[in-house]
C-alpha cells in the first residue's frame, strides 16, 4: 500500500499528551476560522460548508461559545426563502477560481429563493445544525441568553426541517430524500455506484477538478464519478432548483441523513421548550421520523439500515457507515441488533481505527479512498454516541481512543485508514480538530 503524501498544512509534530492535544486542536480552528465561521480546510475547502459548520460547533463551544453561536448565524445567513440550507456559503475572501463547482457554476442568484448577496450552492447536507445549536446553548446558557442566541436561530432551524418534510419527501414516507450524493455527505459511498449508473456524465471537457491541486489522485473520487456529481448538480441548477419540478436522475432515502433529522427534532423540541414554547410537535416529528425510518430502512436479515434508491426502487445492498448512524437515535427499537452488526466483522468497531466508513468484508472497498473504506471522526463521533446510548461504555472509550490517538499521530487528518492508521485526505481538517475537542471533555 503507498502513503499518501503528506499535505502541505499538515503540522510539524504530533501531540503527545491530551493538553498537547488540546491545544493543537485549538490550534487548527482558530488558523481556519474567517472571523464569522470556519474553513474545514484552507487549502481543500476553501469555503463554509454546511454540516462541516454544524461538527465544527461541537468542538468551538468549548473554548468560545461565541464562535460556536456566531457559525451557525453565519450559515443561516445563507438560508434560502424556501428553508433550505445550501451545502456551501462561499467566503467572499477566497479567490473565484481556488475551488469547484464555485459561485459561477451554482448561480444561486439566478433562483428566486436564494439569498441576494450571498452566493451559494443549491443543494443541501445533513440537518445536524439543530443538535449543534442546542449543544453551544448548553455550553454557556448564560451567555447564550444574553445575546438571545436561540431566540434568532430557532425560527431558521424550524424552516430548515420544514424544507425537508415539505419538499424532500420525495418517497411519500415520511423520510427526506437526498437528490445528490453531496447531500448526503458522503459524497463517494459505494451505495451510491448503482443509482450514478444511470446518469451520463458531464463531458470531461466541460469542468476542472480543483480537488486534486491539494489532494492525492488515489484518496478521491474518479473523473467518471465527478463527471456524474456535475451533471446531477448542473440539471437540478438548470431548473431552478425546484424541487418539485427537476426530473432527478437521482433520488435516495438515506438512513444517516434521517437519523440526523431525528437527532436535531430532539433538540429542537429542547430549543422550543427552552423558549418558552411547546416541544410536543417536535418529539412527534422525532418519533414519527424514527418509526419510518426502522420502517423502510431498517433490514434484518443484514441488522444494519440500508439507503433506499426511490428511482430503482429497491434496497441499495452496500453496507456502509451511513446504516450505524441511527445508533444515536435514542430509544432506537433496533439498536441491539445495531450494535451487534457496529461490533461484528463488517465495522469491527473498538478493533480498527476509527469507524470504517464501508463494510471491512465488502467488493468496494478501498482503505483510503473517499468514503469507500477510510474511518471518519465526525461518523466515529456519531457512533461514539450511539455506544454511550446504548449501553456499550467500554467499546465507546475504544473508539474514543483510537481517535484521539489518530488525530494526534496523523496532523488531525480529514480521514484515516482504519487498518493501517495512516492519514488519507487534507491535514489541520476543522471538524477533526472539533470532535477531539468535544472527545476530551469526556471522560468516555
Amino acid at each position: 500500500m503507498t502513503a499518501a503524501p503528506v499535505a502541505a498544512d499538515a503540522p510539524a509534530a504530533p501531540a503527545a499528551t491530551d493538553a498537547d492535544l488540546r491545544r493543537a486542536a485549538v490550534r487548527v480552528l482558530l488558523g481556519n476560522w474567517t472571523g464569522s465561521s470556519t474553513l474545514p480546510s484552507r487549502t481543500l475547502y476553501p469555503h463554509q460548508w454546511s454540516w462541516d459548520s454544524a461538527f465544527i460547533m461541537l468542538g468551538l463551544r468549548h473554548i468560545s461559545p461565541y464562535r460556536a453561536q456566531r457559525e451557525l448565524e453565519s450559515m443561516l445567513g445563507a438560508q434560502w426563502a424556501d428553508g433550505r440550507l445550501p451545502h456551501i456559503a462561499f467566503h467572499p475572501a477566497t479567490p473565484p477560481g481556488a475551488y469547484f463547482p464555485g459561485p459561477d457554476f451554482w448561480r444561486s442568484a439566478s433562483a428566486g429563493s436564494a439569498p441576494p448577496g450571498v452566493p451559494t450552492s443549491g443543494i443541501v447536507q445533513p440537518p445536524v445544525h439543530a443538535l449543534a445549536a442546542w449543544e453551544t446553548h448548553r455550553a454557556d446558557p448564560v451567555a447564550s441568553r444574553r445575546r438571545g442566541f436561540l431566540e434568532r436561530v430557532r425560527p431558521g432551524l424550524a424552516a430548515w426541517h420544514r424544507y425537508l418534510a415539505d419538499r424532500r419527501d420525495l418517497g411519500g414516507r415520511g423520510l427526506a430524500a437526498v437528490v445528490h450524493p453531496w447531500e448526503s455527505g458522503m459524497d463517494n459511498s459505494p451505495a451510491w455506484d448503482a443509482p450514478l449508473a444511470r446518469v451520463e456524465p458531464a463531458a470531461a471537457g466541460s469542468f476542472r477538478r480543483r480537488d486534486l491541486d491539494h489532494a492525492d489522485v488515489a484518496d478521491r473520487p474518479t473523473d467518471l464519478d465527478y463527471g456524474r456529481y456535475v451533471r446531477l448538480a448542473a440539471d437540478y441548477r438548470d431548473h431552478g432548483y425546484d424541487d418539485r419540478a427537476t426530473p432527478f436522475g437521482f433520488a435516495v432515502e438515506d438512513p444517516s441523513f434521517n437519523a440526523l433529522l431525528v437527532l436535531s427534532e430532539h433538540a429542537l423540541a429542547d430549543i422550543t421548550a427552552e423558549l418558552g414554547g411547546d416541544p410536543a410537535p417536535h418529539r412527534e416529528r422525532a418519533a414519527a421520523l424514527t418509526e419510518a425510518l426502522v420502517g423502510a430502512l431498517w433490514d434484518p436479515g443484514a441488522g444494519l439500515f440500508l439507503c433506499r434508491d426511490l428511482i430503482g426502487g429497491a434496497p441499495i445492498r452496500e453496507y456502509g457507515v451511513a446504516g450505524l448512524v441511527p445508533l444515536a437515535v435514542p430509544g432506537l427499537p433496533v439498536a441491539a441488533d445495531l450494535l451487534r452488526t457496529a461490533l461484528g466483522e463488517r465495522f469491527r468497531v473498538g478493533g480498527v481505527h476509527l469507524v470504517p466508513s464501508y463494510d471491512l468484508t465488502g467488493p468496494a472497498f478501498e482503505p483510503g479512498r473517499y468514503w469507500r473504506g477510510p474511518g471518519w471522526f465526525n461518523m466515529s463521533w456519531l457512533v461514539h454516541l450511539g455506544l454511550l446510548r446504548h449501553g456499550a461504555p467500554a467499546q465507546a472509550a475504544a473508539l474514543r481512543a483510537s481517535m484521539l490517538a489518530a488525530a494526534a499521530r496523523t496532523g488531525f487528518a480529514e480521514y484515516v485508514d482504519p487498518y493501517s492508521g495512516e492519514g488519507r485526505g487534507t491535514r489541520d481538517f476543522s471538524w477533526t480538530a472539533a470532535t477531539v475537542l468535544d472527545l476530551l471533555s469526556r471522560e468516555v
